[in-house]
């Protein structure tokens, strides 16, 4: 019985359950897109470009209290990282913090 339990552990740990999340944010993520609740991640790029000099290096894609919203991270020609959070609906950025981000921020 112990061996069992050992063998049942290990198995458990070869085969991580988060792959299935993932998969099932996915799904959601693309059906937010479909239903048109999302912009897709290319306009948000796009928003991001137009406002702010530097490269994205990171981009997630959070629903919080029922708001989806792109988080971005983007690297500074002043070679800082800064955060900035897109409403995923329409593009509005919600919030932005970094230093240097203003000197970044295009006008």
């Amino acid at each position: 019985m112990t061996r069992l339990l050992a063998l049942f552990f290990a198995m458990m740990t070869c085969y991580p359950i988060a792959p299935a999340r993932a998969d099932a944010d996915a799904d959601m993520a693309r059906a937010a897109l479909r239903s048109g609740e999302i912009l897709p991640l290319t306009r948000i790029l796009q928003t991001v470009a137009s406002q702010y000099e530097g490269d994205v290096i990171d981009v997630e894609l959070e629903r919080d209290d029922g708001i989806w919203k792109y988080e971005i991270k983007l690297l500074l020609p002043t070679e800082s990282v800064a955060k900035l959070e897109y409403d995923a609906r329409n593009a509005t950025l919600l919030k932005s913090k970094g230093r240097g981000l203003e000197s970044a921020r295009k006008r």
